[in-house]
């Protein structure tokens, strides 16, 4: 493929990601089906001049992976809101999060494991197992648009969380010694989160700190170089380097929590820092657009469709996805406590399992070879249309209303009052909602 042809083809797979965005918006159907399903079709009728499988096995893929990660965990951060009414919603969804992605993931890699042929190994099966097991926050935030109150803010809270300890999880059992006992490891990872924690949080303020007095109008690109520096640097010391992006988007994001005192908000003006704030979102919003859709699409581009058919595959990943929702729907029983709909069911996953496929794939000590890429498909696509029907039927819409809406409706108004009776329905879900209920602290 000559250059500009490349070029003709990242633009347009950009310009068809901005329209499935809309649609996304219109119809609820998360637009990660939407790019799945092209790279389907590019592959399937791509011209035989191109190699498909060059862009799938591209070295540099892990590279813009890495990159993908930070992005994504430092928009997480910049979501984060701390407040002290909020502290009950933010303690809740972080256990939430912590305690579904440990048991899920030992349950998945039990899965893998037993049903597996030549997954010999429970390590690998585990390694496996934790991107089945983490949500995927760059569906879920702009889905749940669409909800109020303490549910929105719950299901922000934990998919970030989510995203945030299942990349550390996952990094950890990459760069673990495997001959080790599960009980060491959890004492490796407590030791390295402790010294990261310390160094991420000093690391925030002095970050902060410099940049809010930077005053060329170029730093954005700066303080991202600066991040993914201090990213790579303690990759090589073996730390959970990411709790640094996290650190500093918390900080910078709630500059009034992290500097109290009178000399330490001398330190840092608040109006100098929502401008910076604000162009961080742009920023970040931008780049997760990019990087989702191209880490999607080339998802697709890797899928044989063949595997779908596979009763074994989908034996396998129904298996996952009961797993999954089971141990939501205790944890939400046991923790929440209260009105767990829709919530149960917005547990897609997506950008984040599939980054971390791709760095199993790159380590192959991890490689299972009888995993088939189909069970991701199954577990990505059925997660996604189930969080897909529970939002629509939430707003008190039918889903075929809403996939068909474009079609002549007949009124209905059996109580004679000159409105559709739908349009009625729909308005006394939204009003009948308690949203403080959700959240037993707020009682």
């Amino acid at each position: 493929m000559d250059t500009y042809s490349l070029i003709i083809g990242v633009s347009l797979i950009i310009i068809i990601s901005f329209f499935f965005n809309i649609i996304s918006k219109k119809t609820n159907i998360p637009s990660v089906l939407l790019l799945i399903t092209l790279g389907v079709l590019i592959k399937e009728f791509a011209p035989a001049s191109i190699n498909v499988d060059l862009f799938v096995n591209l070295g540099v893929l892990e590279i813009i992976g890495n990159v993908g990660l930070v992005m994504i965990v430092l928009e997480a951060a910049l979501d984060l809101k701390l407040t002290k009414d909020k502290r009950g919603l933010i303690i809740n969804s972080f256990f939430v999060a912590l305690i579904a992605l440990v048991v899920s993931s030992f349950g998945i890699a039990g899965i893998i494991y037993y049903l597996i042929p030549g997954a010999d190994s429970f390590y690998n099966c585990m390694v496996y197992a934790v991107p089945l097991s983490i949500m995927s926050s760059a569906i879920i935030i702009p889905s749940v648009g669409g909800l109020t109150g303490a549910k929105k803010e719950f299901m922000v809270y934990e998919s970030t969380f989510s995203d945030i300890l299942g990349i550390m999880f996952f990094y950890f059992l990459i760069g673990a010694d495997q001959e080790e006992n599960f009980g060491n490891i959890a004492i490796d990872i407590a030791f390295d989160i402790t010294l990261t924690l310390v160094v991420s949080i000093v690391l925030a303020y002095i970050l902060v700190f410099i940049f809010q007095r930077l005053t060329s109008q170029v730093k954005l690109f700066l303080v991202i170089a600066v991040l993914m520096l201090m990213y790579a640097l303690g990759k090589k010391l073996h730390l959970s380097s990411l709790l640094i992006i996290l650190a500093f988007g918390l900080v910078l994001n709630n500059v009034r929590i992290f500097f109290i005192g009178k000399k330490m908000q001398n330190w840092v003006s608040e109006a100098t820092v929502k401008p910076i704030l604000h162009d961080f979102h742009i920023l970040t919003l931008e780049s997760a657009f990019v990087i989702r859709t191209f880490f999607f699409v080339i998802f697709g581009m890797s899928i044989t469709i063949a595997s779908i058919l596979d009763y074994h595959v989908a034996l396998i990943s129904l298996a996952i996805i009961g797993l999954l929702y089971l141990v939501r729907f205790i944890l939400l029983k046991l923790i929440v406590g209260r009105d767990i709909t829709p919530q149960l069911y917005i547990a897609p996953r997506g950008l984040i399992t599939i980054l971390l496929f791709f760095v199993v794939t790159s380590h192959k000590e991890f490689v299972i070879e009888n995993f088939d890429a189909g069970i991701l498909l199954f577990v990505v696509l059925i997660s996604s249309i189930i969080m897909t029907i529970a939002l629509i039927a939430h707003r008190g819409e039918n889903v075929r209303e809403v996939l068909l809406g474009q079609l002549p409706k007949i009124k209905i108004d059996k109580n004679k009052n000159g409105v559709d009776d739908r349009q009625d329905r729909i308005n006394d879900n939204v009003e009948s909602q308690d949203y403080n209920q959700f959240d037993k602290d707020e009682d």
